[in-house]
């Protein structure tokens, strides 16, 4: 992994944020509670990465633009706005709440608008901190998430004319609605390190779903074993990704950064600090510099430890995409804490060490995690034209 160096300047990035962005709120009973995207926004405004990114809204939300991946029927229940079971709405996951289509519509337009300044060349770095919805499907609600933001974006992508396009999720749960929705495309990788499906929700990302028929390799899935810490998960991204993006040589990155991986998140059973998230998310600007020539599009996505995590992690991502990355040792405003409470975290790290050991040095063939990363390369690399061994 790389130092913490940044190159970007701050009048390459961009952060997509409204008012409504922040109404995606299934209710203060749900893991999804409201304010996560408010916190980590008034946390790297306290610390003053604000200053360093352009702020911009969205413009307005329209049909044609969630078209481009959901059906009408979908996209009428949504709008309808009342328990579908069909279409996967009014289930505890995904509840109906007030204005929904149009929330949720907003999201989608600011992950577009993130993807159209990077291809346009307004920027090198967009990001847009309210999505990340990578599990909804074309006609169906799943997972909290109600339109395919990321989808969209890819999708008007295409449409472009832009030729390859990489998408790297880094959620603990599988990018099962980005992958489904370009399983058969080759112009788009997918890559998703995730806990393994054997465990956790969906139930996808298995090392054998690779792409379809007229697009083999061109989904990678790393399931890792649960329990896996920093050293593990940093060893298996180095191991799959830099390799795979490589091979691919894609035209643009977009990536997903739920950051309910961490250790203290309540819905799943990874056990990364913010250091180690922090780590992730700098190698991807490393890469993105490294293969796409910056052209680099971040998204939110989960993350249920709503004090301690989310918006540290989240404050971390902003901090890189606009080329100022946060210290870890950075103290947290005194003014931050006390709004958030008594559990409010007092520095910007987790005092964890991320160093780890790269597997080109050595694989353990008793090691879960090893064999998870060996079944990943196996499975998708030769279809890549890459060594699956080391």
């Amino acid at each position: 992994m790389s130092a913490d160096a940044a190159p970007t300047r701050s009048a390459e990035a961009r952060l997509i944020l409204s008012d409504l962005l922040t109404r995606y709120d299934f209710g203060a009973l749900h893991p999804m509670a409201p304010g996560r995207v408010k916190s980590a926004v008034t946390l790297a405004k306290a610390l003053g990465v604000l200053e360093h990114l352009q702020v911009v809204e969205p413009p307005a939300p329209s049909d044609a633009l969630i078209r481009r991946v959901h059906t009408d029927d979908y996209i009428d229940a949504v709008r309808a706005g009342e328990p579908d079971p069909i279409h996967g709405l009014g289930t505890t996951d995904n509840p109906v709440f007030p204005r929904m289509h149009e929330v949720s519509s907003q999201v989608a337009a600011a992950s577009v608008e993130a993807a159209r300044s990077v291809w346009q060349g307004e920027v090198r770095r967009a990001v847009n901190i309210a999505g990340g919805w990578h599990h909804a499907m074309p006609s169906a609600a799943s997972g909290f998430c109600i339109y395919n933001d990321l989808a969209i974006a890819i999708d008007w992508l295409l449409q472009q004319g832009c030729e390859r396009i990489a998408y790297v999720d880094v959620d603990v749960h599988h990018g099962d609605g980005v992958q489904t929705i370009f399983y058969n495309d080759p112009r788009v990788l997918t890559i998703s390190l995730h806990e393994t499906p054997v465990r956790l929700f969906p139930g996808t990302g298995y090392p054998h779903e690779t792409g379809g028929p007229a697009a083999v390799g061109s989904a990678v899935n790393v399931a890792l074993p649960s329990g896996t810490d920093d050293r593990g998960w940093l060893r298996a991204f180095d191991a799959v990704v830099p390799e795979a993006l490589a091979a691919f040589k894609p035209t643009i990155l977009i990536s997903q950064h739920g950051c309910d991986s961490h250790r203290h998140d309540p819905l799943a059973d990874l056990r990364l600090s913010v250091d180690g998230q922090r780590a992730s998310y700098l190698e991807i600007a490393r890469l993105a510099d490294e293969l796409t020539d910056g052209r680099w599009v971040a998204a939110g996505g989960g993350g249920y430890a709503l004090v301690d995590v989310v918006p540290r992690a989240w404050a971390h991502l902003l901090g890189i995409i606009s080329g100022r990355p946060i210290p870890p040792q950075t103290q947290i405003p005194q003014s931050w804490r006390d709004q958030q409470g008594a559990d409010a975290p007092e520095s910007m790290t987790d005092g964890s060490p991320i160093d780890f050991a790269p597997m080109s040095e050595g694989f353990d063939p008793a090691s879960r995690l090893d064999q998870a990363i060996l079944a990943t390369r196996r499975a998708v690399f030769p279809e890549l034209g890459l060594d699956p061994e080391f």
